[in-house]
């Protein structure tokens, strides 16, 4: 239960979920974001407008899915954490999860790193095929990662350190 110890129920994250024919479509935004606090900037970063607060800025973000193209620069803006991309589209049995990342050191592109689920649980080593800078100004990492296409919805987090090169 999301209001004793941190983690969204199946319920909760039906409610923000895209279909699985969006899924399929290419990379889209989830934002498990669940407390009215007032908080904007993935609203305000967003260039396709795809995420809304319609009753203000104390509402929890709604994604259009429709209009999200996958960009994920709401990812590197979220302060909370709480925003991922999800791919699904590169076809065979893996997807693409990116995620946001504020530890050091840094994994690197072609490293492994154990993938988290959101209570912590550890779910196998997985590829970083990529590291994006959230830029200058801001200390948010995107971190991509191939995982099998049945752990997408569920991989939210990666273990800090110990990173290796070989599976």
């Amino acid at each position: 239960m999301l209001s004793k110890n941190g983690i969204p129920t199946a319920e909760d994250l039906k409610k923000v979920m895209p279909s699985e024919e969006r899924l399929a479509r290419g990379a889209v935004s989830i934002t498990e974001c669940f407390q009215n606090i007032p908080c904007n900037p993935c609203v305000t970063s967003c260039p396709q407008k795809a995420i809304t607060m319609p009753d203000g800025i104390n509402d929890l973000p709604r994604v259009d899915h429709e209009l999200c193209n996958g960009c994920g620069i709401c990812v590197s803006r979220c302060p909370g954490l709480a925003i991922f991309i999800v791919d699904k589209s590169a076809g065979g049995d893996t997807a693409v999860v990116r995620l946001p990342f504020e530890f050091l050191p840094l994994p690197q592109a072609g490293q492994y790193v154990r993938g988290l689920d959101r209570s912590g649980a550890e779910h196998g080593w997985f590829k970083v095929v990529r590291v994006t800078s959230g830029g200058a100004k801001n200390k948010t990492y995107t971190i991509s990662l191939e995982v099998p296409k049945e752990l997408c919805m569920e991989i939210r987090n990666i273990g800090i350190g110990g990173y290796r090169d070989e599976q």
